[in-house]
């Protein structure tokens, strides 16, 4: 029975899993200085780097991991603040995209230095770059294998 706690599997996925709390506790504070949840700058940050700066709100919800009713939400506490915009399709006026707005870059810009300094200490800075590789080459592969639909999108890291 011994042998089944001790598996190799649970390890990994343990690991994989307190290292993701760990590291969104230690970012959470560099959102807030900025008003922001971690939520919203994930979504600035997506928007930011799409085509365009905008992306269609079901792409927002794919990649941000929300539901339909969840990303109009985001995306309507956004609006509120002046971060983003909804803009309808021109083709399909079904359709409708998030778009950042320049208040809405001007505060990532004020928010990324701090975000990319807690990455440096937190995350980056604590691997060498093989193993920072290594890292960014296993996420793809769990990402792609368990969020297909994440691949089907524009993909922000290529």
């Amino acid at each position: 029975m011994q042998e089944l706690f001790d598996d190799p599997r649970l390890t990994a996925a343990g690991l994989l899993f307190e290292a993701h709390s760990g590291l969104l506790a230690k970012l959470e504070p560099t959102w807030k200085t900025h008003g922001l949840s971690g939520l919203d700058l994930n979504a600035l940050m997506r928007l930011s780097r799409s085509p365009g700066h905008r992306l269609r709100m079901s792409d927002l919800a794919t990649q941000t991991e929300l539901s339909t009713s969840g990303v109009t939400r985001l995306v309507d506490r956004l609006a509120r603040d002046g971060l983003v915009e909804r803009q309808l399709a021109p083709a399909d006026r079904r359709s409708a995209y998030a778009a950042l707005t320049e208040a809405g870059g001007r505060r990532l810009e004020q928010a990324l230095p701090d975000y990319l300094a807690a990455l440096d200490q937190w995350l980056t800075g604590l691997l060498t770059p093989t193993q920072l590789d290594g890292l960014v080459t296993a996420l793809r592969i769990l990402r792609d294998a368990t969020n297909p639909s994440a691949t089907a999108i524009a993909r922000l890291d290529s």
